[in-house]
């Protein structure tokens, strides 16, 4: 965490490839925590899928959208699935902030989008809750849980 924290942040990032809840915020997403690095803080994404059942999810396919959509942050792969379970992650996506001395701060959503983007006016949720941690370390008090496929973990 602490080589991919900015200045005043850091947002880890759950998502994975074949879901349509992030399928459908992804230039939200870009836009976003390329709005949030230059307020210093900087995102992190981690895929945790299990690929043998979900090979959209693979490694190649990661690097690929990665390079099609030009994230603006790391996109890394759980492969062992420890960093998700240690986070608590659940769904993808699923977000979590933290302020600049990486307490969290946000558990929410990006905004009200589901499988299909929110209208375009839409409350930035993720936004103006990182915004805010930015500016004074705090998290809002209120925040809305992130919805989305759960992270399809491998069999024990």
């Amino acid at each position: 965490m602490d080589k991919c924290r900015g200045q005043n942040g850091l947002l880890v990032m759950f998502i994975c490839n074949h879901c349509p809840y992030v399928q459908a915020i992804l230039d939200r997403l870009v836009r976003d925590t390329r709005q949030l690095a230059e307020m210093g803080v900087n995102s992190v994404a981690i895929s945790a899928n299990d690929v043998a059942d979900y090979p959209e999810d693979s490694f190649d396919n990661m690097r690929q959208i990665a390079e099609r959509e030009q994230f603006p942050f790391p996109y890394l792969y759980d492969e062992s699935q420890d960093v998700a379970k240690a986070y608590g992650a659940v769904c993808t996506p699923d977000f979590f902030g933290y302020n600049q001395d990486l307490q969290l701060q946000y558990r929410g959503r990006l905004d009200a989008s589901r499988k299909e983007a929110a209208p375009a006016d839409a409350r930035r949720d993720l936004f103006e809750a990182m915004s805010e941690v930015a500016l004074t370390g705090q998290g809002p008090a209120t925040q809305i849980p992130s919805m989305g496929c759960s992270i399809k973990w491998r069999a024990a």
